[in-house]
């Protein structure tokens, strides 16, 4: 990818995005299977969580690196196990390896598995890391009230007392258009110090809205306003689409190892696959040669990737014809041909 001007990403320009997935696996032996949060089905179920990062910048959304999370309860002595490492401690990990590469990115986004911890939060600003993170609704603050007094107080209870009139509406430009009304405020949070946080709600004012969202951010005040934050935090939704077409089209699912480091090399597997088909993507020969019109989703140039190799197994078939003749009758029958 480095090698390619359409496809080397920025060593700077770009967001880096950190997020874990899971996927039901049952029975016992699998590494790192337990009773734990799966994100593809929105409950606790037995299953198996690999924690990932992801680039985006702009242009590119790539896969970066993984690592499966090691549930305590496949471990003996569970927790107490030397090589128990939490999903922050893994992230972490994963993070240093971008670093270590000579990547910078821009603004580092979390989900609020990682943003309601306040020691990880505190390890991204050791590595002079800019984050935007989702906080907890009952997340205790200090924030000033309009007759200037300072209160502690959740972040529900904050949003409860805002005027109307602190909200803005943004449309964020993302593949359904969405608009959404977002309120910023600095408050202090204990051991941190003074942050600003974002109230992004789905409806105009608190009694109308059924999605309430509560973003922190440690970039500087004045770059922190309303429209940078919720629209540098949509980026998040790429690694959903990364997911959602490794889950539907390249089977990191489906697997049949029990070992951590063959399900990690798996995964890596299917990272290599889906940036091999990103590279024929921005490089553009895919779509001049084998697209009757142009390829705007992963899985249109899949399916032309597809039609390529297709042709051209058929036309290395049809000069290789005594290869398959060698072969023993049940593979002739296999492939559906029949020589004489």
């Amino acid at each position: 990818m480095n090698s390619s001007r359409q496809t080397k990403p920025s060593r700077k320009n770009f967001n880096l995005i950190l997020d874990d997935t899971g996927h039901r696996k049952s029975g016992t032996l699998t590494a790192g299977v337990g009773r734990q949060y799966i994100g593809e089905i929105g409950k606790v179920d037995n299953g198996i969580v690999m924690v990932t990062t992801h680039l985006y910048d702009g242009v590119r959304s790539l896969p970066l690196d993984v690592a499966q999370y090691i549930h305590a309860d496949s471990l003996d002595k569970g927790k107490e196990n030397p090589s128990f490492k939490k999903k922050p401690s893994l992230a972490l990990e994963l993070i240093d390896k971008c670093l270590n590469r000579g990547y910078s990115p821009k603004v580092t986004l979390i989900d609020g598995g990682y943003g309601n911890n306040r020691s990880f939060l505190k390890e991204l600003e050791k590595r002079g890391l800019t984050y935007i993170g989702v906080l907890a609704k009952n997340r205790n603050v200090e924030a000033e009230i309009e007759t200037g007094e300072k209160i502690s107080l959740r972040l529900d209870e904050l949003t409860a007392i805002l005027p109307e009139t602190s909200f803005s509406c943004i449309e964020l430009k993302l593949q359904k258009p969405r608009k959404v009304w977002v309120a910023t405020t600095k408050v202090e949070i204990p051991e941190m110090g003074q942050r600003t946080v974002a109230i992004v709600m789905n409806a105009k004012n608190v009694e109308s809205a059924t999605e309430i969202d509560y973003l922190i951010t440690n970039a500087p005040f004045e770059k922190a306003t309303a429209e940078w934050i919720v629209t540098t935090y949509s980026q998040r939704n790429w690694i959903e689409v990364f997911y959602r077409d490794i889950k539907g089209w390249l089977g990191v699912k489906e697997y049949q190892t029990r070992g951590k480091r063959s399900i990690e090399r798996h995964w890596i597997l299917v990272f290599c696959a889906y940036t091999f088909i990103l590279w024929h993507w921005l490089t553009g020969g895919i779509a001049r040669q084998w697209a009757s019109k142009p390829l705007k989703t992963f899985v249109e140039v899949l399916e032309a990737f597809r039609i390529a190799v297709s042709y051209r197994f058929v036309r290395w078939l049809g000069n290789n014809v005594d290869v398959f003749a060698s072969h023993p009758r049940e593979f002739r029958l296999y492939l559906g041909l029949n020589f004489v």
